[in-house]
């Protein structure tokens, strides 16, 4: 028996995860899109997934590419997610011209003041109904400053941060 479509969603929406700016770089320049549907796969060698919908322009693109960067998002760029999800009606270009960046491995554009960035190369792609899922080996990593990150849960936004940033510094 299948669950029905709607209730797996909402069921989905409970399930917190990070936001991120998924990109990459063509013939055209740096493309890129806001993704929740990242994970990590192995730490040997280190890989982790990203679910791309099969319809959007943008699969092609990342195939084409064989690379690309994840980068997590902190609370402060939020915006970045909307710019990223087509909400603004901003252009790839203008996209891009709203944040500073710069590249590790591949090429990829990685967001400077991100939580942290995974620079890949695609080993693998797998199509699973409406998504394309890219199997990427991590060629590169930057771990930004500690910050609050970013999440999606029950469709809104949350900022989340770690116990170690909480506490009150010992002695001072």
């Amino acid at each position: 028996m299948m669950v029905d479509r709607k209730i797996f969603r909402d069921a989905m929406a409970r399930l917190g995860a990070a936001v991120n700016i998924v990109t990459c770089v063509v013939r055209s320049g740096p493309v890129g899109f806001t993704a929740s549907a990242v994970c990590s796969v192995s730490d040997d060698p280190p890989t982790l997934i990203v679910c791309v919908n099969r319809a959007s322009r943008l699969n092609v693109a990342f195939k084409e590419s064989g690379t690309l960067c994840v980068n997590a998002l902190a609370a402060g760029q939020q915006h970045l997610s909307g710019v990223f999800a087509g909400q603004t009606g901003a252009d790839m270009k203008d996209r891009f011209a709203m944040a500073v960046w710069r590249t590790l491995v591949t090429g990829a554009p990685v967001l400077q003041g991100c939580i942290t960035s995974f620079d890949c190369s695609i080993a693998e792609v797998t199509e699973v109904g409406s998504h394309s899922v890219f199997f990427c080996r991590v060629m590169g990593t930057l771990i930004g400053p500690m910050q609050e990150g970013l999440i999606y849960f029950d469709r809104q936004y949350h900022s989340i941060g770690t116990t170690a940033a909480r506490r009150p510094a010992i002695g001072m």
